[in-house]
């Protein structure tokens, strides 16, 4: 173990070492080499390798490997949570939303922080108590194991593959701009590295690298607020004054309707982001590392505390940009003001961080940026694995016979070859437009993973037939809204004209997938649906009971 822990250290070194070159940036000028960046970047490494030695050593059964052993405490939890769903768009790209569209922007970071409270009012405990590793434990409680597990996995590893392409790709774009790195080598360091840290350490390493990343995520973000902030007094009348008077939305940069002026367009996201954040598998798998219900809404309470602290730091960076970045030539390609920004937009945090504490604090920030991925790439990578062995492997397969040794071997081997193809997919997609993908995972996990998990804990009436049709009726129904989107089919696939007049699917797909849940388990009237609605009497009492539930291991 130490031998292959030292080997994969020494590579990664070499390679950050070996590729720290200039590189070439989309315009074809050099990047210089973010050397602050790379230096805090590799301590970082060290620490959190360091940890999945320590992992490693504790890492016995699947509990252990999938859920850190149940031992996790809702405190831990909750910051864990918050690496976990703080990915490095929710830096960068809402802080870029807030410097464009304003007030618009803090609407749109509260669709995603009304997630939470449906996560701690109507799932937390229940999820706590009903499942054991993944939220396919709970739909398939009652109903026919096989079938339905398999139907949850095939989803989860649609909305997994989606998000890590997404962020395999937003971390090459950004690791090539901040490090100095090539495209093709920013995707194999972080690919290698998530390999080491679940294979090796699982849920307890995985747990760790988010706990760390949040907290220098939360640290790195207030100080570089605190440091703009003192350049208005502290004032936020004066912050808003100058803003709107800099802005070339004016008085209505703090008035909605900037962003989304299609209504169903604006629902539809909104419903996406808020039922998407309770349909997430490696969200809703960590709510079954903690030792009871009680520290399950710890945890919720926890994260929305963290996350929402974070959206109000972003949303006040973004507007201090308005006037630190916006009016200094500096960050603008060939001195403009108000031109193209270096780097995209997407790079605004990163130039307020250099505006108001040198080349120190962006180093720092993008040595966050660059963790923040590697922390959500972790727990995507364990959630797609462990739908793999655990589901699919382990109970369809295997129909409930593997040994943990066994299940621990496929979730390792499905580990290295979801990193494997994050990276394949990453190198393919870098021309590609992101934001579809993130659309379609939250879309995906709003219309498939929520609608019949929400049943399966609420509604008696829930069959095995309907849990299929609803599952596979809301997973190809979102897939193909966004696919015939102008996102897709215009965009990507180069069409003259969309098929499908709205870009986000949750408003179309959702319902689609509770109708059919609805219509095909009242129609069902076998024998096995019969025994199945009254199962739903002894799956009631665990859900609120906790009884019979899998309680921590040492």
């Amino acid at each position: 173990m130490m031998h292959r822990l030292t080997s994969a250290i020494t590579l990664l070194f070499l390679s950050g070492l070996a590729f720290a070159g200039p590189a070439m940036d989309a315009a074809g000028a050099k990047q210089a080499t973010n050397w602050h960046a790379i230096i805090m970047f590799l301590i970082f490494v060290a620490m959190t390798m360091g940890i999945t030695y320590w992992a490693a050593g504790r890492t016995k059964s699947t509990a252990d490997f999938y859920t850190a052993g149940g031992g996790i405490t809702g405190f831990q939890n909750g910051l864990a949570i918050a690496g976990d769903y703080m990915s490095a768009a929710t830096l960068l790209g809402l802080t870029a939303m807030a410097y464009t569209a304003g007030y618009d922007a803090y609407i749109y970071m509260l669709a995603f922080f009304a997630g939470w409270p449906i996560i701690l009012f109507l799932m937390a405990e229940r999820l706590r108590n009903l499942g054991r590793f993944t939220f396919a434990d709970i739909t398939s409680y009652r109903l026919d194991q096989g079938k339905v597990r398999t139907m949850a996995a095939i989803s989860s590893l649609v909305v997994v593959v989606f998000y890590l392409i997404a962020q395999m790709v937003g971390a090459g774009q950004l690791i090539k701009l901040l490090f100095g790195l090539d495209y093709n080598i920013a995707i194999f360091v972080v690919g290698i590295l998530m390999m080491v840290y679940v294979t090796l350490g699982g849920m307890v390493a995985t747990t760790w690298v988010q706990i760390i990343k949040a907290c220098m995520l939360l640290f790195g973000g207030t100080l570089t607020l605190i440091l703009a902030y003192t350049q208005f007094g502290f004032s936020l009348t004066e912050l808003l004054t100058q803003a709107e008077a800099l802005h070339k939305l004016g008085p209505k940069l703090m008035a909605p309707g900037s962003l989304l002026a299609d209504p169903i367009t604006a629902i539809s996201l909104g419903l996406g982001l808020m039922f998407g954040t309770a349909g997430l598998p490696h969200i809703l798998m960590r709510f079954f590392t903690v030792g009871n219900a009680k520290e399950a809404r710890k945890s919720v309470l926890y994260a929305s505390g963290f996350v929402g602290f974070f959206f109000n730091v972003i949303f006040l960076m973004g507007l201090c940009a308005i006037i630190i970045v916006g009016q200094n030539p500096e960050f603008f390609e060939g001195g403009v003001v108000g031109g193209k920004i270096i780097g995209g937009g997407n790079m605004v945090a990163m130039h307020l961080a250099k505006a108001v504490g040198g080349n120190m604090l962006l180093g720092f920030l993008a040595a966050v940026a660059f963790a923040t991925i590697l922390a959500v790439v972790s727990g995507l990578a364990l959630a797609g694995a462990s739908a793999i062995s655990h589901d699919i492997y382990a109970r369809v397969i295997r129909k409930g016979q593997a040994t943990e040794k066994e299940e621990i071997r496929v979730s390792r081997f499905a580990t290295i070859g979801l990193g494997m193809l994050a990276i394949v997919l990453g190198i393919l997609f870098e021309k590609m437009n992101i934001a579809f993908m993130v659309g379609l995972a939250f879309g995906v996990a709003a219309a498939a993973n929520f609608p019949v998990l929400i049943l399966s804990m609420y509604w008696k009436g829930l069959t095995t037939r309907g849990a299929l049709w609803g599952g596979y009726g809301g997973v190809i129904s979102a897939v193909l809204f966004v696919l015939f989107s102008k996102s897709v089919w215009v965009d990507v696939l180069g069409n003259k004209a969309a098929l499908f007049p709205y870009t986000q699917p949750a408003l179309f797909a959702m319902p689609i997938a509770f109708i059919f849940a609805y219509i095909f388990s009242k129609s069902d009237t076998g024998p096995r649906s019969k025994l199945e609605k009254e199962a739903f009497e002894d799956q009631y009492v665990r859900a609120q009971t906790g009884f019979g539930a899998s309680g921590a291991s040492h």
